[in-house]
């Protein structure tokens, strides 16, 4: 699995240490990779409430747009994105997604 930074920001500063956790020799989807492999931060607990734009940007209420600041693409079908404060999506073929705090 490769990671692509989208933002200015180093990519190992914005990944840390989510290549530990979503791995493609893993066949799993990845919401429960992150749920095994996160367990000691949670598991992997979406939050509801946000919507994703086509463009990747993430909205949720009150707070302003968040641009993505890096991608993967797992088993290529599902897509990780990146967004400040730490927050993870994983988006669906679909387009459907579900969002985290994975800090």
């Amino acid at each position: 699995m490769i990671w692509t930074a989208l933002g200015r920001q180093p990519l190992l500063d914005v990944i840390g240490l989510l290549p530990e956790i979503f791995l493609d020799g893993d066949p799993r989807p990845a919401a429960e990779q992150a749920a095994d492999r996160y367990a000691h931060g949670g598991g992997w607990r979406p939050q509801d409430g946000w919507e994703l734009h086509p463009d990747g940007v993430a909205v949720y209420p009150g707070d302003p747009p968040q641009n993505a600041l890096a991608m993967a693409t797992l088993h290529d079908n599902e897509v990780l994105l990146v967004f400040p404060h730490s927050y993870v999506a994983i988006v669906q073929p679909d387009g459907s997604f579900e969002m985290a705090r994975m800090d």
